[in-house]
């Protein structure tokens, strides 16, 4: 049984921002920085960012702040960015193509080895070097290949049975974006994308600021 404390999710959420603006810092051959400077940047607090940081050890020293380059690096390992992932990508329509440019083109580590789809149009298509084969292939595909994460992109209705054989190919994670929540096995991560959520959440805020913005 592992020692290590559970981190919540709160944290794990915050943690590629932190990442994000390190890089950004990084760009700029910025070298160190302090956690105030990070909250002017991020807009957590001072206080937030040490705290999430020391859940995982200790980072800065007091009075000079963190190094950049090191810090980065500690968080992709936090992350489990130190390494690479095989990926397959299950619906290649619109979305499913705009997630694999995005993967190839920004090289973000998350490599992309098959693609699959039931369309017969769309089977034997090739996509930045990587054909679009039968779905009917996909678990024996991934299994084969010690396939990392599945990503898909199919609609609701045949969303479970593709994470099923996902699931029963060893995928390690699913990154979900069919509008409708999985069941997995407890081992296997899932992250669920619904961008409808986001929308009506977006909705929620502006109504928020409109309904302010009559009461002055």
């Amino acid at each position: 049984m592992s020692n290590k404390p559970k981190v919540s999710n709160a944290i794990i959420r915050r943690l590629p921002r932190y990442r994000r603006y390190l890089g950004h810092l990084q760009t700029r051959g910025v070298r160190k920085v302090s956690s105030n400077e990070l909250s002017e940047m991020i807009g957590y607090t001072a206080s937030q960012i040490r705290q999430d940081l020391n859940t995982f050890g200790e980072f800065g020293q007091q009075g000079y702040g963190y190094e950049v380059d090191k810090l980065y690096k500690e968080i992709n390992k936090i992350l489990g960015l130190d390494r690479e992932y095989k990926t397959v990508v299950v619906g290649v329509g619109n979305l499913g193509q705009a997630i694999t440019n995005y993967t190839y083109y920004y090289k973000i580590g998350f490599n992309i080895m098959g693609l699959f789809d039931i369309n017969p149009k769309i089977i034997g298509n090739w996509i930045n070097d990587v054909e679009v084969m039968d779905c009917a292939e996909l678990e024996e595909y991934v299994r084969r290949e010690n396939i990392d994460i599945g990503i898909i992109c199919v609609n609701r209705e045949n969303a479970q049975d593709v994470a099923d054989k996902l699931v029963a190919g060893g995928v390690r994670g699913i990154w979900n974006f069919a509008p409708i929540d999985l069941v997995v096995p407890s081992d296997v991560a899932l992250e669920s994308v619904h961008l409808s959520d986001s929308l009506h959440a977006l909705s929620f805020m502006i109504k928020s600021k409109s309904e302010q913005a009559a009461e002055k």
